[in-house]
């Protein structure tokens, strides 16, 4: 499936350029075009069409999209339900979270392909007349002027252009080349794994599980895509060339003794091409603007897979941005203190969420992965499994996080607004 967004005098100035059509990306648009603000949304792929990308949606999510009003239409598009998640634990199946309790209207985390979410988000956002969405358009350069940022240098296919407008937003992801050129200094925390994504196909008599399980020596994670099942392995960080050297059968042999499947499922991953790397990071900006611009998302705090929060993170960073600045923007008086107010509020959740991923994660050893003694699971998840209390609190923090955003913008009146305005948008 292709989005097709079609739009003349593409080069112009408007109120907002946001960098990536990803989840934090398109949420701020879609939040700004909706409040009056002009914005325009780049995306350097043509479509939303790629594998193993976060396709968790969280409560808090699904609550922001109930107050948009877009709930019931969005949980018609295919999606599996977990109101709880389980892992295995010395040789058993525990809850570690547990969202039944929740106090918003969705206790549960919708698994669904990223690609539907975000064409989900795009057409909402397209139905508001200040909104517009580039594809195949890749930001080549930041514009300066005096120390400020006024826009940004494109490519869109074989033309170059130029958008100028009074505020950036980085939400291009944990590689970002927006960050890059702003030259932002961040600090790494590094994680001992990484993570081998594939899939293989779900039949009948398979367990009922949006996610399990945690092996012996590694974890296997499995997300029920309705007809497959997506496989994330995890391996001890920089072993993947070892793992190589011994095969492809050798690798499905490891993931076949920890899975709940059968063996023979995984002669499905039939050579290393159909098997991604995902090179895990924990990191955060130390400061998330700079003067005409501001990081959300993974580009401003890349966090690790446990608990799938990052969509979520992404989400919310995108509900206070909008809330703190669109007013501000479409008033055009945009000032440097609202991008610093951003950071305040969402500084807190971030640490806190990184920090708890950094307790979550097992201590390894240098070499204790292939030792023949199984490690222990985290004194953290152990205390999950052996309390009939605590998985709640992972549910509340997974599900809903550290600070969780409310939509506080208004929807403005386009009939109005159109009529007050005889010029085209900035």
């Amino acid at each position: 499936m292709e989005l097709r967004y079609l739009y003349s005098n593409l080069e112009r100035s408007q109120s907002c350029v946001v960098v990536g059509a990803g989840p934090a990306g398109l949420m701020l648009g879609l939040l700004l075009a909706r409040s009056g603000v002009d914005v325009t949304v780049i995306e350097k792929h043509q479509d939303f069409l790629r594998d193993f990308r976060g396709d968790t949606i969280h409560p808090s999510t699904l609550e922001a999209m109930h107050e948009l009003g877009y709930l019931d239409e969005l949980l018609t598009l295919p999606h599996q339900k977990a109101y709880q998640l389980h892992a295995e634990i010395e040789g058993r199946k525990v809850t570690i979270a547990d969202f039944s309790k929740l106090p918003t209207r969705a206790k549960f985390i919708a698994f669904m392909p990223q690609w539907d979410f975000l064409n989900f988000l795009a057409r909402k956002a397209a139905g508001f007349p200040r909104f517009r969405l580039l594809m195949s358009t890749e930001i080549t350069s930041l514009r300066w002027e005096a120390g400020r940022v006024v826009g940004v240098n494109a490519r869109q296919s074989d033309r170059n252009l130029v958008l100028d407008a009074d505020l950036v937003i980085g939400a291009d992801g944990r590689n970002s080349a927006t960050r890059k050129a702003a030259g932002l200094e961040f600090q790494s925390f590094g994680t001992a794994t990484d993570i081998l994504w594939m899939k293989v196909s779900k039949k009948a008599g398979d367990p009922q599980q949006a996610m399990s399980h945690a092996g012996p020596r590694q974890g296997l994670v499995l997300i029920d895509r309705g007809d497959y099942w997506q496989c994330g392995y995890v391996i001890t960080k920089g072993t993947v060339d070892a793992l190589k050297d011994g095969g492809i059968g050798a690798l499905r042999a490891r993931i076949a003794e920890v899975a709940p499947l059968p063996a023979d499922r995984f002669k499905e991953i039939r050579s290393w091409d159909d098997v991604h790397l995902l090179s895990v990071r924990i990191d955060r900006l130390k400061t998330w603007w700079k003067p005409g611009l501001l990081f959300i998302g993974d580009a401003a705090h890349a966090m690790s897979l446990i608990g799938g929060v990052g969509v979520n993170l992404a989400i919310q960073d995108a509900i206070a941005t909008a809330n703190l600045l669109a007013e501000a923007l479409r008033e055009g008086r945009m000032k440097t203190r609202l991008l610093e107010a951003v950071q305040r509020r969402r500084a807190f959740p971030t640490r806190a969420t990184q920090k708890l991923q950094l307790m979550m994660r097992s201590r390894k050893r240098a070499g204790e992965a292939d030792s023949a003694r199984s490690p222990k699971p985290p004194l953290f998840m152990r205390l999950i499994a052996r309390s009939p209390l605590l998985p709640r609190l992972t549910g509340r923090l997974i599900g809903l996080g550290f600070r969780p955003e409310h939509v506080r913008t208004q929807l403005v009146d386009w009939s109005c607004s159109l009529r007050k305005s005889a010029a085209p948008p900035r």
